[in-house]
């Protein structure tokens, strides 16, 4: 179990009741107001993220070897796709629920990609596949021998 499944309603707990001990209800409404505009921001922002996932072909992305670029360790599955503006192509079978490590792929039209591990949600191993690369390189050893 992850940490911030009983932080967050804890931090909750003790926000609403000293709200209380403050300004006993009206502070309790307050608190609640602040709490509900809090998670209105995230669900909108999930909303738009998914809604401009959904536009796009699934596991395309623009360029892997930018994308290989900006991503980081312990990046959660969807900043990852917020930066690709795609859903990952998954790799493996689909479990309910997933098991660990879920893997993701996205290609670009040069068919360049990056497979992706997460583990709880969370980005720990990426790795670039350029296809081109390796046979520019075997051409070019051929032409200096």
């Amino acid at each position: 179990m992850r940490f911030n499944n009983i932080l967050i309603p804890a931090v909750a707990i003790v926000v609403l009741v000293w709200a209380y001990d403050s300004m006993e209800w009206m502070g309790v409404g307050m608190a609640l107001t602040a709490m509900v505009s809090w998670f209105l921001l995230h669900y909108t922002r999930l909303i738009h993220i998914f809604n401009r996932a959904s536009k796009r072909p699934i596991g395309f992305v623009d360029s892997a070897v930018m994308m290989h670029v900006k991503i980081k360790k312990g990046m959660p599955l969807l900043k990852v796709i917020a930066l690709t503006k795609s859903l990952g192509q998954k790799q493996g079978e689909m479990t309910n629920p997933p098991v660990d490590p879920e893997i993701y792929t996205w290609t670009d039209g040069s068919n360049s990609f990056v497979r992706c591990e997460f583990v709880g949600g969370r980005l720990t191993v990426w790795e670039l596949h350029r296809p081109q690369l390796k046979e520019e390189l075997s051409h070019n050893a051929l032409e200096s021998a």
